[in-house]
């Protein structure tokens, strides 16, 4: 598989990651078999390179990786001042008509104890169909700008779910009978989730 590259200078590479590839190998993921986006680079490259921050496996889109390791801290830090901001897109469940701030915290797998978390989601388009979705005669989306302040483990995925309107494709968080409609219906097997920049 060949990466496509959005970016790149002497010090960075910025990579559209695919749905469905793990960045690197991780406790959380190590049932999950294929290569990972570092082999893949490492493949078409030739060279290491190292990830300033994360995306979930089920995540696609823009991710930043430092072409020397002792980089990393100096780009992470610019994520944590919010001097280098993400933006996703997403497609949700329900019609949202209105921007909404998010801040609820989001609880550590690890030490299991609760942090900060904020997301600004701003819908861009909405749009009903005509196909039945339990336990209603239609169902409706909203195509949404998602802005995090913070960087938590699943943060988007659990901030959505939160305010009512799950990620499309998200079987841990979302709506089982949505996800099973975009499946039957369009094929569609993915997470709804972009890192857009």
């Amino acid at each position: 598989m060949q990466l496509e590259i959005l970016f790149e200078d002497e010090y960075i590479i910025i990579v559209n990651k695919p749905n469905n590839v793990l960045i690197h190998k991780s406790y959380y993921a190590r049932n999950v078999d294929g290569p990972t986006l570092l082999d893949l680079l490492t493949q078409q490259f030739a060279t290491n390179f190292y990830p300033v921050h994360r995306l979930d496996r089920k995540t696609s889109g823009a991710l930043l990786l430092a072409k020397q390791k002792e980089n990393v801290a100096i780009f992470q830090e610019l994520f944590n001042k919010n001097e280098i901001k993400k933006t996703y897109l997403g497609i949700v469940r329900g019609l949202l008509s209105e921007s909404i701030l998010i801040d609820s915290p989001v609880k550590n797998p690890d030490t299991k104890v609760y942090k900060d978390a904020k997301t600004f989601c701003e819908p861009i388009y909405t749009k009903e169909l005509n196909i039945a979705v339990h336990p209603y005669d239609g169902s409706r989306y909203s195509l949404v700008k998602l802005s995090p302040s913070t960087g938590r483990m699943h943060q988007l995925r659990i901030h959505l779910n939160k305010i009512s309107h799950p990620i499309v494709g998200d079987y841990k968080y979302g709506d089982r009978f949505h996800n099973r409609m975009f499946e039957e219906e369009f094929n569609c097997h993915y997470l709804f989730l972009h890192a857009y920049s």
